[in-house]
């Protein structure tokens, strides 16, 4: 039988979903203000820029993310089609695909960095001292990294082929030291507060 949470709990779930639906939208916002492309759009290049000259598949694509996406492949279509990514066949699986980033893609990644980051500090930041803060990177870190252990599926449950498997395992041992099924939210915000840039992350 499952044990029911106390008050304290279902309050704090109840609060953590709706701090984060108050963050996001205010995000969207800042990002929309300029013009600039939507909050999923840098989730997705970002991820894509990090992987650098080492290959990214879309189901890896998918885990990695920060916000989910039910529909990956249209929106990886639509930023496709403005020049920011390119998918290409895979060498190894020719019904396979990998993605790249383009020198546009990257240039728009860095001026939504800009707006996002500075986006960050009165959605979250000071609201928060800097001991509320660590404390509370710790508990979601905690949290993020217990249910990525419950929930996260074995690459090789995805029948990858060989030459496509080396890569991306490649890709997976230089980030988090293993631990990059799932990005936790904040330590991945916390990285990207240098500069933005996909080689500090």
């Amino acid at each position: 039988m499952t044990e029911k949470p106390s008050e304290t709990v279902v309050r704090a779930w109840a609060r953590l979903l709706r701090a984060q639906q108050l963050a996001l939208a205010a995000m969207q916002r800042a990002l929309k203000g300029p013009g600039l492309p939507p909050l999923a759009w840098y989730d997705v290049i970002l991820e894509v820029e990090r992987a650098g000259p080492l290959v990214i598949r879309p189901f890896e694509l998918e885990r990695a993310m920060l916000l989910a996406q039910y529909n990956l492949s249209r929106l990886l279509g639509c930023i496709e089609s403005i020049g920011y990514l390119e998918r290409r066949t895979c060498p190894d699986d020719r019904r396979g695909q990998i993605i790249h980033i383009t020198k546009a893609g990257k240039v728009i990644r860095r001026k939504m960095w800009l707006v996002y980051a500075r986006a960050i500090e009165p959605s979250l930041g000071r609201h928060l001292s800097a001991k509320q803060s660590e404390a509370l990177d710790n508990v979601l870190g905690r949290v993020v990294e217990r249910l990525t252990v419950k929930r996260a599926p074995a690459l090789d449950s995805q029948r990858v082929p060989a030459g496509c498997v080396r890569r991306a395992r490649g890709r997976r041992a230089a980030r988090e030291g293993g631990l990059a099924v799932v990005r936790p939210a904040t330590r991945a915000l916390g990285r990207q507060n240098q500069e933005g840039n996909p080689a500090a992350l």
